[in-house]
């Protein structure tokens, strides 16, 4: 690499790339590497450097939505309070990563064969962990599983961040639905 491509390199800052690449993709998934560049503010020829190709991009977006998701995991504090407390706390925390992950949620080879991110599993697991602490607290009803639940979590935000970004939801409103929803749908009812 010559030294000026390299002090051109330099001067770009991939997080911010991706950064742009992730909110562009949230609004419009059929971009093109051409408007992902521009939205960037780099040449598609450095964005090339970053990334080889489309595919290359949409897994650096996946190790950046999976750190995202863990941190909002972490930040939750599943472990604390109730079950439903920790899921109201979830959704609040991953609601700013909710574009990127619904954008992600639609790239089907991130999810099939055996190229599957590791990082996927260790999120389902804590997720369905909150989950099942909460059926055994007698909180959540134990028809639904923890995977179904958390499939349904996964969908719920999906949908919240389209609904938001399509202008069809307000913004002020992706928390409280989500979790309304999903909780009045898991919550157990005493039987008459």
């Amino acid at each position: 690499m010559s030294h000026m491509v390299y002090a051109c390199l330099m001067a770009v800052d991939p997080d911010h790339v991706l950064r742009s690449a992730a909110a562009l993709l949230t609004r419009k998934s059929t971009a093109t590497m051409d408007e992902v560049a521009k939205a960037a503010g780099i040449s598609r020829a450095t964005l090339h450097r970053l990334f080889a190709g489309r595919d290359a991009l949409v897994r650096a977006l996946e190790s950046l939505g999976i750190a995202e998701c863990e941190a909002a995991l972490d930040a939750a504090r599943l472990d604390e309070g109730t079950a439903s407390e920790a899921v109201r706390r979830l959704v609040r925390a991953i609601e700013p990563a909710a574009g990127l992950l619904a954008f992600l949620y639609t790239e089907n080879q991130l999810f099939e064969g055996e190229e599957q991110n590791p990082g996927w599993t260790r999120i389902d697991d804590r997720i369905s962990a909150l989950f099942r602490r909460g059926q055994l607290s007698g909180e959540f009803r134990i028809d639904l599983t923890p995977a179904w639940l958390t499939e349904a979590l996964y969908g719920l935000l999906a949908s919240g961040a389209w609904m938001v970004h399509s202008g069809k939801g307000a913004p002020k409103d992706f928390q409280h639905m989500i979790v309304e929803l999903l909780l009045g749908g898991a919550l157990r009812r005493e039987e008459s």
